[in-house]
């Protein structure tokens, strides 16, 4: 009875999240309330929400930090100097290009969100492509790789914070012992990028620009905002540096790290108590939105777990699959991941399948931290899905038509996948045999 009641919550929400009938944060607080009442725990809803609430709260304030962190260094122009230099090294050499176009978008995602690394990029490279006639989708194709690498394995990023979230994970814990793995997908992408890169070159050849002086194409690139902090570029590095570093030691955790680099980065950049006022205001939008989510998940999580409906799903997955299979479910998940994440929202995928899936490996001793990094290898393809708002600002950035971007980055996605996959099993952030 508890399983086919998980189920039907699972399908429900799923449902609501696709058809847009409810928002993301109505659906995950909603939905597992009715279903709670449904079940007869309406007594004890209240706590088991609460305890939710405070499973997810060291995650949602890691998101917020590092949220204002990153969007602070960016209106800073931290990567500015890389920008011009970027655009000054790869002139009118399409190979260049492609992977100038690379490194910058794999930087710009740091920060976690599409949207800020899909408008940084397109704004510093789109019209570099135009002048000399490359294919825009190679610019589409190369940020999408870079942002599923970055963002979709830090966990300040959205697929990871979800995981996290949902299966009440550390950070630190869950991201360490994927470095390897996204430092290789990093250079995968760059990798795609040049082979990209060196067919546009056979097809348009070589073009040179004009690199200094009045004409130069990197002034009408580049724009001058009164936030930008230019003469602070070095100091602002070694603050993003230290800051990463110490999150890699595990000296503190992470949510902590990040409010002490964002509050430092505040009042190194903007001491006056206007701008600051006025730069919080200017991320507090996407800030607020990713945090509230992540509280609702915490509501979703906390009755999925305490009514017991996650177990009895995972024990009835467990029932169906043969025990010599066990020890497979890490792979099992990160090839399953493509195909789902691509049908499914993000919410409707960690937060509803991924507790399920963990709960089920559990059966096989297979520790959740690593269900959750199987469940983000998936996100290239993820990234290529019309559920995906980001996705849809950057069809619309290079004028192309949704259709066309699928075909061109399916290859590209798929293979991104499976070599973080493997990459993951080669490094032991996925294990087979425990």
């Amino acid at each position: 009875m508890l399983a086919l009641l998980g189920l039907a919550m699972v399908v429900v929400f799923t449902f609501l999240i696709m058809t847009k009938r409810l928002s993301p944060i109505v659906a995950l607080t909603v939905v597992p309330i009715v279903f709670a009442v449904i079940g007869g725990f309406g007594g004890t809803t209240g706590k088991m929400m609460l305890d939710g609430l405070k499973m997810v709260a060291p995650s949602a304030a890691l998101l917020l930090f590092a949220i204002l962190f990153f969007g602070l260094m960016i209106d800073a122009g931290l990567f500015d100097p890389l920008i011009r230099k970027i655009l000054k090294r790869v002139n009118g050499d399409p190979m260049k290009i492609a992977v100038g176009t690379a490194l910058l978008s794999l930087l710009v995602a740091l920060d976690g969100d599409g949207t800020t690394t899909y408008m940084i990029t397109c704004a510093a490279m789109l019209p570099l492509y135009k002048r000399i006639g490359m294919n825009p989708m190679i610019l589409a194709t190369i940020s999408m790789l870079s942002l599923s690498i970055m963002s979709g394995m830090t966990p300040w990023g959205g697929p990871a914070t979800r995981a996290i979230a949902a299966l009440g994970l550390d950070a630190g814990e869950y991201f360490v012992p994927l470095l390897p793995t996204m430092i290789g997908g990093a250079m995968w992408v760059v990798f795609t990028a040049f082979l990209l890169g060196r067919a546009e070159r056979k097809r348009i050849g070589n073009v040179q620009l004009q690199s200094g002086g009045g004409d130069c194409y990197i002034n009408a690139i580049m724009e001058d905002t009164p936030h930008k902090r230019p003469k602070l570029a070095y100091v602002n590095l070694l603050l993003v540096v230290a800051v990463m570093v110490a999150l890699v030691m595990g000296l503190m955790h992470s949510a902590i790290l990040f409010l002490i680099g964002f509050v430092l980065a505040l009042m190194i950049n903007y001491p006056q108590l206007d701008i600051q006022k006025e730069r919080i205001l200017a991320h507090s939008g996407n800030a607020m939105t990713v945090v509230l989510l992540v509280f609702a998940a915490g509501i979703f999580a906390g009755i999925f777990s305490g009514t017991k409906m996650v177990d009895a799903l995972a024990q009835t997955l467990v029932d169906w699959i043969p025990p010599s299979w066990g020890h497979l479910f890490p792979l099992v998940v990160a090839i399953t991941s493509m195909p789902l994440t691509f049908v499914l929202s993000n919410d409707a995928y960690y937060f509803g399948v991924v507790p399920i899936l963990a709960n089920a490996a559990a059966a096989y001793g297979i520790d959740p931290v690593e269900i959750a990094r199987a469940s983000i290898l998936g996100q290239p393809v993820h990234l290529m899905s019309p559920l995906v708002a980001s996705t849809l600002l950057l069809v619309g950035m290079v004028d192309r038509d949704l259709g066309d971007f699928q075909k061109a980055t399916v290859k590209w996605a798929v293979l991104t996948s499976l070599v973080i996959t493997a990459l993951a099993l080669l490094t032991g952030a996925l294990t087979l045999f425990s």
